[in-house]
């Protein structure tokens, strides 16, 4: 069989959109200002040119089919693409994405992110917030922060940013012990670990009474902001709560890691002076001398 490399109807793809989205042909029918039965033809004349079922057609609705599920998130994000474009030309604002860590927007950037905004007018910055590794070239993505060793990726730059870990808790579950604590006292709380806390580099030998395994830094933070336990996470996190009185530092020295936050940028976006704003702000946010908001 001859496969047509054509791209299939903007209507089909936009009936077929909505009705993944909505899970329901009558409520894309009423989103798209058509008949139910205009959206099922839509549907239907995109399987025949796909050559297999979108949806799986129920009493109470359509589900999508697996190969279905698969293309739905690709042509959603085609659609989010040209959205972005349409706005981005009709505001005529530089719109650049920005994939950071979760823990990194929660805590550095979304706090921050007004006074950006205050101050760079022209610029649309919109954040993803993403553990999973970028390809520049394929997800639309303009800069990133991750927590890796360093990246050695052809045709990417990567600036180092901060790696060292601090141990935090909170005043109510320290009470009056003495500061710094030591090897045995520590081991006699719970340890929150989001799997970059280095446990044995501080216990001495000492075995913990209990750890608490989380998958996110913000998760181990805000744990030992509510008392439940004792933080190793980087400081940059928890400089506001540090400030405030809101964390303690409870051991003198910090700890290093061999893994560490890096902006990550490919190297064309060297010559982008939009982008180099946003980097340097970006570095800021990372910075052990940011003020507060």
């Amino acid at each position: 069989m001859t496969v047509s490399h054509r791209l299939p109807p903007l209507k089909a793809l936009q009936a077929f959109e909505a009705a993944g989205r909505r899970g329901s042909f009558q409520a894309a029918a009423l989103e798209l200002s058509v008949t139910q039965a205009a959206v099922a033809q839509q549907v239907r004349q995109l399987e025949e040119r796909l050559g297999f079922p979108l949806f799986l057609r129920q009493r109470r609705g359509v589900q999508l089919s697996e190969r279905g599920r698969a293309y739905f998130h690709d042509v959603q994000r085609a659609f989010a693409l040209l959205r972005e474009a349409t706005d981005a030309l009709l505001s005529r604002r530089r719109v650049i994405t920005v994939s950071v860590t979760p823990t990194f927007a929660a805590k550095c950037l979304i706090p921050r992110l007004p006074a950006f905004t205050r101050a760079h007018p022209d610029l649309d910055l919109r954040v993803q917030a993403s553990d999973v590794l970028v390809d520049f070239t394929r997800d639309g993505v303009d800069l990133a922060i991750r927590l890796t060793r360093r990246p050695e990726q052809r045709g990417v730059t990567a600036d180092f940013l901060f790696a060292e870990l601090i141990v935090v808790a909170s005043p109510t579950l320290i009470g009056v012990q003495p500061l710094p604590l030591d090897a045995a006292t520590l081991a006699r709380y719970s340890l929150l670990n989001d799997g970059q806390a280095d446990w044995p580099a501080v216990l001495d030998g000492q075995a913990a009474r209990q750890q608490l395994h989380m998958n996110q830094a913000a998760l181990a933070i805000d744990a030992a902001l509510a008392g439940q336990g004792v933080a190793m996470v980087n400081r940059q996190f928890v400089r506001d709560a540090l400030e405030s009185g809101q964390l303690l530092q409870v051991l003198a020295e910090p700890v290093q890691s061999d893994w560490g936050y890096y902006l990550v940028m490919p190297t064309r976006g060297r010559a982008d002076t939009a982008l180099l704003a946003v980097g340097e702000w970006l570095k800021t946010l990372a910075s052990d001398t940011l003020a507060p908001v």
